[in-house]
């Protein structure tokens, strides 16, 4: 319902854009350019201070509050109607410091992970970040996170050793396993039900360098790769944390000639063991005779690149789902959708190994403490218009639904691109207890996060 009380208490707390007003459009567009929200009210805060007093003048104003860092996950929040939401960006208030004695970095609401593992190098450290430069580091672990590191160091929510959290009447509390334990709890990988997280603390991995890379095919080989991979994952080590990815490249003259209008088969990842083991880990798959194969030690940081997601704001639609173990028929299921010849009308088509220390509840882990399954599926099409977003969602749902027979019930916060039953991505008691903790701290639902609780 529309609040009809007037927005004038939302002035004075920093940057505002109200509809209709210039500069309105540019404020509400989110990373995903496909995604259409339009809020009550966006506010650009700098500072906790303008955090604090926004969220009270909201409250005032008969508003909620949609805290958002850069919009790379907000599909879901456009499914629905914010006529009664002021959305809060984070995107101006970043910053980083890291105790290198320590290993712990702390971060700013809106900051990027690009801007942490470039200072954390400077100390021969590194994250469990994502696969992107410019994902939004708070939102990453708000929704636990999988990282190339994962299946030797788990979800990168359970890292998070403190956070400050302006709660729904402005107060800012810190919460950590003495303080706030239940928020702290719910916070990593409860999503942003519960408050605006202004600032967090993780632990750093020792990592200086790495062996990562990626291995390129023809997707004319695709039948061939993707049987290979699917019998290799079957027992490589948990130091390995890889993905297989068929993806479509548009013919850009900016793009170089081995992706410039191409269907490839990509494996990529890091491989955490020295240089002649990682290399015996990945003999079978370079046995298949890449025409690309650029494995080999790397300085850590550039592992943020390794992936190559879109490197600025895309429209993009997608489809998600957990898999089991991947048979021969798993494999053919896959193909016949997105293999050799197929028009699948998809970016990409991905299948992120999962197991290891993913599989394995992190004690003390919080909300969303283990990722069950074997492989996350991912497809994603590029929608620059509303009809190729219809178009690019059909295609995704068609891979996803290809594959029901070997899907667990279970998905993944980061990986669902659409609004779904949020009892999907938690076990069925923490679910319920991220409820009581929302219902505590937030009453009346008073932030709206991506993925909401009931």
């Amino acid at each position: 319902m529309t609040s009809t009380r007037p927005l004038d208490s939302l002035h004075g707390h920093g940057e505002l854009h109200l509809p209709g007003a210039p500069g309105y459009d540019a404020a509400r567009t989110p990373w995903n350019l496909a995604v259409d929200l339009r809020p009550a009210a966006v506010a650009l805060p700098r500072s906790v201070e303008e955090v604090t007093g926004l969220v009270r003048a909201a409250a005032a104003a008969g508003l909620r509050v949609a805290p958002q860092s850069t919009g790379h996950g907000a599909n879901p929040l456009g499914e629905r109607p914010l006529d009664d939401v002021l959305l809060l960006r984070l995107t101006e208030f970043t910053g980083v410091t890291i105790d290198p004695a320590a290993r712990v970095a702390r971060v700013l609401g809106g900051t990027r992970w690009q801007q942490v593992i470039e200072a954390a190098a400077a100390h021969g450290l590194t994250a469990l970040h994502g696969s992107a430069p410019d994902v939004g580091v708070i939102g990453y672990l708000l929704g636990g996170g999988l990282s190339f590191y994962a299946r030797r160091h788990g979800v990168a929510a359970t890292s998070v050793r403190a956070a400050e959290v302006v709660l729904h009447d402005g107060t800012l509390v810190r919460a950590s396993a003495t303080e706030h334990p239940e928020l702290f709890w719910a916070i990593r990988g409860g999503g942003g039900n519960f408050g605006v997280v202004v600032a967090v603390e993780f632990e750093l991995l020792p990592y200086a360098d790495v062996f990562a890379g990626m291995l390129l095919w023809d997707r004319a080989r695709a039948a061939e790769v993707v049987g290979a991979y699917a019998e290799w994952s079957r027992t490589a080590p948990e130091s390995a944390t890889t993905a297989l990815r068929i993806m479509s490249f548009p013919p850009l003259p900016e793009l170089p000639p081995f992706l410039a209008g191409r269907d490839l088969v990509i494996v990529d990842g890091a491989i955490l063991a020295d240089d002649d083991t990682a290399a015996a880990v990945l003999a079978p798959l370079r046995a298949l005779a890449p025409e690309l194969d650029t494995f080999a030690r790397i300085p850590a940081a550039q592992l943020l690149y390794t992936h190559m997601d879109p490197p600025a704001p895309t429209p993009c639609v997608g489809d998600h789902s957990v898999l089991g173990p991947l048979d021969a028929d798993a494999v053919g299921a896959f193909l016949d959708r997105v293999g050799d010849g197929v028009d699948h009308g998809l970016m990409f088509a991905e299948l992120r190994h999962l197991g290891g220390a993913l599989g394995r509840p992190a004690v003390d882990g919080g909300a969303l403490a283990h990722v069950p399954g074997e492989f996350a599926l991912l497809a994603m099409a590029v929608a620059p218009t509303p009809q190729a977003a219809v178009a690019g969602r059909a295609a995704a749902f068609s891979v996803v639904r290809a594959m029901s027979a070997w899907s667990r019930p279970s998905l993944i916060p980061t990986f669902a691109e659409n609004r779904v039953e949020s009892g999907r991505l938690y076990d069925g008691e923490d679910w319920a207890r991220l409820c009581r903790v929302r219902d505590a701290v937030a009453p009346g639902a008073a932030f709206v996060a991506n993925h909401a609780l009931g």
